[in-house]
């Protein structure tokens, strides 16, 4: 049996304002049909554009409906692309690859040798939030995280 969580417990949810105990609750139990429609309602409640949010990628980037396209954007309203195409390729990239660097992150024992590990900072070039930060080996190209199939999330699970 699946329970059913108000808005305002689900706005608490994505703001990190709820309690150990009731996130575990939230995330082990059986999720309700209507979750995911409070979150794109919440979502697009706080973005000041209009265009329909269709999946949220991360914190702050978004998958939404344009002119009968669909493309990746930043809660600022700053249109990367094509939701298909790697919204990365579009982003600033601050790329840490020095110890110095990398030691404003880690430090001591838990140090980075720049020599094995980079991160990279993407940026929105609007705004100027950190969207996401990869962990990578030098040299390693751009991951493209996932491209979901919208047509199928759509038919089959939001039914």
């Amino acid at each position: 049996m699946s329970t059913q969580y108000s808005n305002d417990v689900i706005r608490d949810l994505i703001d990190g304002k709820l309690q150990w105990e009731m996130v575990k609750n939230i995330m082990s139990g059986q999720k309700d049909n209507s979750r995911f429609k409070i979150l794109l309602e919440i979502e697009q409640e706080r973005v000041p554009w209009d265009d329909k949010i269709i999946l949220p990628l991360a914190e702050h980037l978004y998958i939404v409906e344009k002119k009968g396209g669909k493309i990746v954007k930043a809660a600022c309203g700053h249109e990367f692309c094509e939701y298909r195409e790697n919204w990365k390729e579009k982003a600033l990239v601050f790329v840490r690859d020095t110890t110095e660097l990398l030691n404003e992150i880690y430090e001591g024992p838990r140090a980075c040798d720049p020599e094995k590990m980079i991160l990279r900072e993407f940026v929105c070039p609007n705004c100027g939030e950190l969207l996401e930060v990869d962990s990578v080996p030098p040299g390693y190209p751009i991951l493209n995280n996932f491209v979901p199939d919208l047509e199928t999330l759509y038919k089959e699970w939001l039914v």
